[in-house]
């Protein structure tokens, strides 16, 4: 066999070796990336709804006695754990949408992008045509990658979102100008990773553009068919 032609091979089965490790890298951090975010949930169920629950458990023994004795006081114990009743929900609900987001069934992608910036509190412009129905693995990626950018904007920061449909692709682009400019630049880092896994995994793109003075732009495409 000519020289030239077993460079070609020897550089063809390098190549194939180095993307077959970064597959295997790929996978390991999806797997991580899952375990922890069950760790999350779990975490913030037995410090947020659990701990709630323990207080509405206790408050009930005490208001039994408190209506006859002191009714002011019953009142006001009643009050309290209609406050927390309201916050077990909000805080279960969140939780809920963290695992499986229904609005993205019942409403479509648009409103659910929508209802996760109002949820978090972050003043954010949302670009997607309403009514617009993709596959869910594919819905439901752009929805997560909207959370992680939501959740890095922080109390103080904005963001926005378009998506639109070019040539058999699912464009997105997320741009956030709160603090997490500054910690995304260079492209790299744990949320960002997981993000970057998720949309490979699904045949995607995924770059990031960081400016410390503009915010990060977060963007990128997903099949939609494969």
């Amino acid at each position: 066999m000519e020289a030239p032609r077993v460079e070609a091979l020897r550089e063809e089965l390098d190549r194939l070796r180095v993307e077959v490790a970064d597959l295997r890298a790929s996978r390991e951090r999806l797997v991580l990336a899952a375990d922890g975010d069950r760790n999350r949930i779990e975490r913030d169920l037995h410090e947020g709804v659990q701990q709630l629950l323990v207080a509405l458990a206790v408050n009930l023994q005490l208001a039994g006695p408190l209506v006859d004795a002191d009714p002011a006081a019953a009142k006001a114990l009643l009050e309290e754990m209609g406050r927390d009743v309201q916050q077990a929900l909000e805080e279960t609900g969140g939780l809920a949408e963290r695992i499986y987001p229904a609005l993205l069934e019942a409403g479509g992608l648009a409103a659910a992008l929508r209802s996760a910036a109002v949820s978090a509190g972050i003043p954010a412009s949302v670009a997607v045509a309403a009514g617009s129905t993709y596959p869910p693995e594919i819905a439901r990626t752009v929805y997560f990658c909207w959370l992680e950018v939501l959740e890095q904007a922080g109390e103080k920061g904005r963001a926005r979102v378009t998506v639109r449909e070019e040539e058999g692709a699912l464009s997105f682009e997320f741009v956030e100008e709160g603090p997490w400019a500054a910690a995304a630049a260079g492209g790299s880092g744990t949320s960002l990773d997981r993000l970057r896994d998720r949309v490979d995994a699904l045949g995607g793109r995924l770059a990031v553009e960081s400016d410390a003075g503009h915010g990060t732009r977060v963007y990128g495409s997903l099949p939609l068919s494969r």
